[in-house]
């Protein structure tokens, strides 16, 4: 239901919650945003309002309050929309130290149904239930944070970048032969072809230090992986840099630089989020070590002997290296035959490292090759036909430079900022395997 559009006009905003403190004592302001809350205590009413900066908390008061204003509260429902004009008052026991005393209301919108679920504490169901109608759910105060610190994560990152002179791209998202190689793609029709959404911008940002040395691009990306955990989703932001005249080795300095960078951001600029999510363990880091892949495998084999040389790194592997490395930390020199065929290689070993975080692995880069004739054989090796190759082959007839570069997952690293076990609580409408809408 919403209320009459010439009411509505008598309510202009005047401050959000934010703005609002005990320096607004005695004050008349109107606010506008929903109703998270509706408590009754005796002869008062606690009504907490919200809007896109923070809670209000509002006081109606029999006997104090005007009449119809009392009664008026008996009708509010959580979820609500409202527009208040009031005065401020201080209180102690109150949010912020300050309480709104209203003296007009106006719904705005009210509700035809009642979430399943609390959105200002309670049991929450489980997050499908809640992914259903997830706009809903995105009201609650811990994913309020979630995306607020998101929004100034990706702020973040791409001010790092541009602050460096990188040049910010947009390549295709659809694509017609497979980046990584393997069977993780989703196909489609285009026009009268076969195509497939992108797993990774890697072909593209490779080609494009060609003509601008430096760029990076934060997009999404697609994976069609048949994986139902708590850190895989189908649709993903990649963060994704490539530089000319560099190797791996300097790309470990620039993560390491772009994160301390972004936490120190966060910290000047999110910490109440941070806070509220009990999310600042990741923060007590200056520098990210690193440890080569050979000596990773030294160190899981006193606790799991049956890992050998040359074997990817399973949850069961990564949750023992986690005990020395609970926090940051690079795995470097990679085996070659677990590589991309674009990834440099010297005999069986690979100028490569995954970041990790934990046992999360949030990144991967390495040294990139710069031969035609090396990467058409690293094609080969990896038993894919050069000849769907070609557009990407082709380039570097003109003197593809040295390069390198890695591809961030961002809702991993949410994770680990957010303080979150389950990636789907850190996208904002995630799809995965079970999930097309909403």
């Amino acid at each position: 239901m919403n209320a009459d559009k010439n009411d509505q006009k008598k309510f202009i905003r005047t401050f959000y919650s934010k703005d609002v403190s005990v320096d607004f004592d005695n004050k008349n302001i109107t606010v506008i945003g929903w109703i998270v809350s509706i408590r009754k205590q005796g002869k008062i009413y606690f009504v907490m309002l919200y809007d896109s900066t923070g809670p209000l908390q509002i006081i109606i008061k029999k006997g104090v309050s005007p009449d119809h204003i009392f009664t008026q509260a008996e009708t509010l429902k959580e979820h609500s929309s409202i527009a208040v004009q009031g005065t401020i008052k201080k209180s102690d026991k109150a949010p912020k130290g300050v309480e709104l005393h209203p003296e007009e209301i106006s719904v705005l919108s009210t509700t035809n149904k009642i979430p399943p679920f609390s959105l200002y504490g309670g049991q929450l169901p489980n997050i499908d239930k809640r992914l259903d109608i997830r706009a809903v759910d995105l009201r609650r105060p811990s994913a309020q944070s979630i995306m607020k610190l998101r929004a100034k994560t990706l702020q973040s990152i791409r001010n790092f970048y541009i602050d460096r002179d990188y040049l910010e791209v947009n390549t295709p998202k659809i694509i017609a032969t497979a980046t990584e190689g393997g069977s993780a793609l989703f196909p489609l029709l285009y026009y009268d072809k076969e195509a497939f959404l992108t797993q990774s911008p890697q072909l593209f940002k490779e080609q494009l230090v060609l003509p601008f040395e430096k760029v990076f691009e934060i997009a999404y990306a697609y994976r069609a992986e048949k994986s139902r955990t708590l850190h895989h989703i189908s649709e993903f932001i990649s963060v994704d840099m490539e530089q000319a005249f560099i190797d791996y080795k300097d790309v470990l300095k620039i993560i390491e630089d772009l994160l301390l960078n972004l936490k120190n951001n966060l910290l000047e600029t999110s910490s109440e989020h941070l806070d509220f999510l009990n999310s600042k363990d990741w923060t007590g880091f200056d520098s990210i070590p690193s440890v080569t892949y050979d000596d990773a495998i030294d160190l899981i084999k006193e606790e799991y002997p049956k890992i050998e040389w040359g074997d990817d790194l399973s949850t069961t592997t990564m949750d023992i290296l986690s005990k020395k490395y609970p926090h940051f930390y690079y795995v470097t020199d990679w085996p070659s035959s677990g590589k991309p065929f674009y990834i440099k290689c010297e005999g069986d070993y690979s100028e490569s490292f995954d970041l990790m975080y934990g046992n999360k692995e949030l990144a991967s880069g390495g040294t990139r090759v710069d031969d035609k004739d090396e990467l058409t054989n690293r094609l080969q090796q990896k038993n894919l036909n050069p000849n769907g190759f070609e557009f990407h082959l082709r380039v570097f007839d003109y003197g593809m430079p040295p390069h390198a570069g890695f591809g961030l997952g961002f809702e991993r690293l949410m994770m680990v900022i957010a303080n979150q076990t389950n990636i789907r609580e850190v996208s904002i409408f995630p799809r995965d395997q079970h999930r097309l809408t909403p």
